[in-house]
């Protein structure tokens, strides 16, 4: 039972790192849950034992995924605003710097690449949104 006991201490504290890494950027839930996975089928005594104690899945419970991916999906949504509020006043920008030059092509070029730019970031950032958002949903599986 020492050994048992010592193994559960063990466990807690490699766990509390990647615990509150989650709490600040859900993403790190994509690391810590496969090896909290990987370690349970391991040591299975040791989980169950440190499960009774917090009273759910150690060290992520279900409500924990959903917390992160809720959480994910929020910083998402706060960044997508932001995100089009900045390019709105980029584009108001360029287009009052170049109201009144003769060299109209010009300003449409310098407009033009405003939007591609904001739409290129747009395309990156939604690409990992969806990636990670997914991976989340899938540890609630």
């Amino acid at each position: 039972m020492r050994w048992q006991h010592q193994r559960e201490i063990a466990l807690a504290t490699l766990f509390a790192p990647g615990m509150a890494k989650v709490q600040d950027d859900p993403r790190a839930l994509l690391t810590w849950q496969p090896l909290a996975r990987t370690l349970r089928s391991r040591f299975g005594a040791e989980f169950a034992a440190l499960d009774a104690a917090s009273g759910s899945t150690f060290p992520f419970s279900k409500d924990a995924i959903a917390a992160a991916h809720a959480r994910w999906t929020t910083e998402w949504l706060a960044w997508e605003k932001s995100h089009d509020a900045t390019y709105k006043l980029k584009a108001l920008a360029a287009q009052q710097e170049l109201q009144g030059h003769a060299n109209s092509e010009l300003a449409r070029a310098q407009i033009d690449a405003v939007e591609r730019e904001k739409l290129e970031l747009y395309q990156r950032r939604y690409e990992e949104y969806v990636r990670v958002g997914k991976a989340l949903h899938g540890l609630t599986l």
